[in-house]
């Protein structure tokens, strides 16, 4: 098992470092959109950085992982280049799919990412299938699929798992609950308590924890990851958690109240995070406030070079479309 984000002082500056600079990417994407400069749509995972963070910490390099519409944090958390994401979002040719794809499709074979998907659960059966790669290749590697509560609901996650359960596939499956599939509340489409209950329907473990809390989501994410490499196969875990913002950037939002996301505003994972490692003396207030500001400058720089890239080139937008004869 890798080191809890917690334990060390270089460890923790890392784990600090990722969730600022999600943060403040996923800030920089939502003033560009509301500005005019960024088109398309998009799917913020403020409020959720804890969640990738502590997850992707407990992956390896050459383990992968699939994303979902919401999954800059998990591209981020993964080791993405921040330039590349920017460009991509921003529709130039420097970007990650020579802007083609744009935020809900970026993905980076080279650090493992196998890549975000506008589909709901489209990732489930992808991460399915590349475990099985792997089983069959011998490799020892892992795939983490990240999902969203309502994708729990959806026919493609109980394929996917059940035929990961069949087959000892070494795929750890990471439901990020934030409570709502779009508009619609989990309370009124789930009849159990914890979603993590339906493993034992595919005879996997399914373990919940509190999804703000770093060190939580990372000590059960490395257990399943454990489990996974030495062939025992999956497991289903639930991070407990709450994005911020609307659904996309067209969401008002006039479903939930102003007292509940305050709330849950109040639990922010990243100042947690750090009142926990100040309080420990792995971190000082200096060292923090450097952490913060490196996100932010990063993120200036990023935005900088990816606004300085050509622009797409419509012209050969359908050469990757058929097959040449």
């Amino acid at each position: 098992m890798t080191a809890t984000p917690g334990a060390d002082h270089d460890t923790a500056a890392h784990a600090l470092l990722t969730m600022w600079t999600i943060r403040r990417f996923e800030e920089a994407v939502d003033d560009l959109f509301a500005r005019g400069l960024m088109h398309g749509t998009m799917h913020l995972s403020i409020g959720q950085e804890a969640s990738a963070t502590g997850a992707c910490l407990a992956l390896r390099t050459d383990d992968a992982i699939t994303s979902t519409h919401r999954g800059h944090g998990h591209c981020i958390a993964k080791g993405a280049d921040l330039t590349r994401m920017m460009a991509e979002l921003l529709a130039k040719e420097t970007g990650y799919c020579r802007g083609r794809g744009g935020s809900m499709h970026i993905a980076d074979t080279a650090t493992g990412n196998l890549g975000a998907n506008g589909i709901v659960a489209g990732g489930i059966p992808i991460a399915a299938g590349a475990a099985l790669a792997f089983q069959m290749r011998g490799e020892d590697r892992v795939v983490a699929c990240f999902f969203g509560d309502g994708a729990a609901n959806e026919g493609a996650f109980h394929e996917a798992v059940n035929l990961a359960a069949i087959w000892k596939l070494p795929v750890v499956f990471i439901c990020e609950n934030n409570k709502y599939g779009m508009s619609f509340s989990t309370e009124k489409s789930f009849a159990i308590e914890n979603i993590s209950e339906r493993g034992a329907a595919y005879g996997i473990p399914g373990v919940t924890v509190d999804g703000n809390d770093l060190d939580a989501v990372h000590d059960a994410v490395s257990t399943a990851v454990a489990r996974a490499r030495a062939g025992e196969g999956p497991t289903l875990v639930e991070n407990l958690t709450y994005r911020w913002k609307g659904h996309s950037k067209s969401d008002k939002n006039l479903y939930r109240t102003k007292e509940e996301i305050a709330d849950w505003r109040a639990k922010d994972p990243i100042l947690r995070f750090e009142a926990q490692v100040k309080e420990s003396g792995l971190l000082t207030d200096e060292e923090v406030q450097a952490i913060r500001t490196q996100a932010m400058e990063d993120m200036r720089e990023a935005v900088r070079q990816a606004n300085a890239a050509p622009d797409a080139d419509p012209s050969d937008l359908l050469d990757a479309v058929f097959a040449r004869a």
